[in-house]
């Protein structure tokens, strides 16, 4: 058995994990503020929250980012609405219907997608997936933002999946003994007390979910197109915020406008994304709480 003083070495080890990991947030919030707040010295905030960005015009360069925004948010839109049926099926299938032996072969194999590098599904959804997608809808090409959803949704399913699974099996089995002692089907059962009193913890898992594929860069730059222009719809290109910076910040000058313009849009993605995380951890939290685990 550790020592007392083991313990706390232990304990000082785990806390200064924690310390160092909000140092780093800090640290990168902190470099991207102080590198994009210069940007709104030379342009004003209803122009660099307005549509249009062509910061390369010589005669009236252009600042806005709601276009590439928007392009997020469709492509992200799109993704959640493939990725949560999905996943939060499967995740009943594990925690209500499979066997051991099936849980214990289909969690680890969902989970495992998640280590597959982004580039990879990237490159499957160019080869693979974007003349499929061109096929069924009579496109000249298919890098648009549909197939830029159709591989973020991929990405997205297990961590929606596996959270959701554990959200359904928290759930106590007195709920279900109760529900089955009152004449309650297998699905009854699902469907009025599982399900509701996960949903919570469901909302926590898909925005976790929304987070992760908001922020994701390297699948999306390869096949969603990229045009300026915002799409009209998801069968059009589309150039969402991590692909822009991706594509032009190894083109700019260190310290121009155009430069820290692009620091500021991520700092607007930085902010996006953990306010998505710190709500997820929020419902999460209280969800827990209510079932008292």
């Amino acid at each position: 058995m550790a020592s007392l003083a083991d313990e706390r070495w232990i304990k000082l080890f785990f806390q200064a994990n924690g310390v160092l990991s909000v140092l780093i947030l800090a640290g990168i919030f902190g470099f991207l503020f102080f590198t994009g707040i210069g940007a709104f010295s030379k342009i004003s905030l209803a122009k660099f929250f307005s549509f249009t960005w062509n910061p390369v015009s010589y005669s009236q360069p252009q600042w806005g980012i709601l276009g590439l925004l928007y392009s997020t948010l469709l492509v992200t839109a799109v993704a959640l609405a493939i990725a949560i049926p999905f996943g939060v099926l499967t995740a009943l299938y594990l925690s209500e219907l499979a066997s051991n032996t099936v849980r214990e072969l289909l969690k680890p194999a969902i989970e495992l997608i998640a280590s597959i590098p982004s580039v990879v599904l990237g490159l499957i959804g160019l080869l693979v997936l974007s003349p499929l997608v061109a096929l069924l809808f009579g496109l000249p090409n298919g890098l648009n933002a549909l197939t830029a959803a159709i591989v973020v949704a991929v990405m997205v399913l297990p961590t929606i999946a596996s959270l959701c699974e554990d959200i359904f099996s928290s759930v106590p089995n007195s709920y279900r003994h109760a529900s089955t002692a009152l004449g309650s089907t297998k699905w009854q059962t699902i469907s009025r007390v599982v399900v509701p009193s996960s949903i919570s913890g469901v909302f926590a898992a898909v925005m976790l979910g929304l987070g992760r594929a908001v922020g994701e860069t390297m699948a999306v730059l390869m096949v969603a197109g990229n045009a300026l222009a915002p799409p009209s719809t998801f069968l059009d290109p589309a150039r969402p915020l991590t692909a822009n910076i991706a594509i032009e910040i190894k083109e700019v000058v260190f310290g121009s406008t155009h430069y820290q313009s692009l620091f500021a849009m991520g700092l607007v993605l930085f902010l996006i994304t953990l306010l998505f995380n710190v709500a997820a951890e929020w419902v999460l939290r209280r969800h827990l709480k209510k079932l008292g685990l």
